[in-house]
């Protein structure tokens, strides 16, 4: 589960109760990403709002699975096999499309962004995010400049930093903490994203 205590759901008493019933799954399942927060449930609360105000909330307009391949790839890039794997596995079912989402796996492994099978726009997005996330402090406008030549406006260049933003951030919480997928429902996600909060996981 994770190297520091956890409170399950069936012991979970006030707001932590509250919020465990808010972000469940089926059969009460909480994700363990979440329950490592249980010591301090205002922090699980900031986590799932920003998570779905990032990445599930229906002003953003780059396409909700290709989101979902920054997540795979920086999560990769930070060597976070939990947030692969759930995100990978939720990725595969927005996208609908299991031979292309094995092809996406396999050179997000091999490290190819010249190999994923998306379009040249989106490649560009890869290539930012894997900036940012290993040499932050070399950013410059340059690569800002790069996503609007190939087509993304500055409010999708925003969803773009910000989904790459939260997933180091997911990863460093779940590799800091030492969280496992051990009883976790790989690939749930909270899907309705016209509701901002509703944060229930199918």
């Amino acid at each position: 589960m994770s190297w520091i205590e956890t409170i399950p759901f069936e012991k979970a008493t006030g707001k932590l109760k509250m919020l465990y019933e808010r972000v469940t799954g089926p059969g009460n399942n909480v994700d363990n990403i979440m329950m490592a927060h249980s010591l301090r449930p205002h922090t699980m609360e900031g986590h799932m709002a920003i998570y779905k105000y990032v990445l599930h909330h229906s002003g953003n307009t780059v396409p909700k699975w290709f989101l979902e391949v920054l997540g795979v790839w920086v999560s990769h890039l930070n060597n976070c096999a939990y947030c692969v794997d759930h995100h990978f596995a939720g990725m595969t079912r927005l996208l609908g499309d299991d031979a292309r989402s094995a092809a996406i796996g396999a050179a997000i492994k091999a490290g190819d962004i010249d190999a994923v099978p998306v379009d040249d726009a989106q490649k560009q997005a890869m290539r930012y995010a894997q900036k940012l996330t290993q040499t932050p402090s070399a950013m410059n406008e340059a690569d800002i400049q790069a996503l609007r030549d190939v087509g993304f406006e500055d409010g999708e260049i925003l969803e773009i930093n910000q989904v790459t933003a939260y997933f180091s951030y997911a990863n460093r919480t779940v590799l800091g903490l030492g969280c496992s997928t051990k009883g976790d429902i790989i690939g749930l996600s909270p899907n309705n994203s016209d509701d901002p909060n509703d944060w229930n996981h199918s």
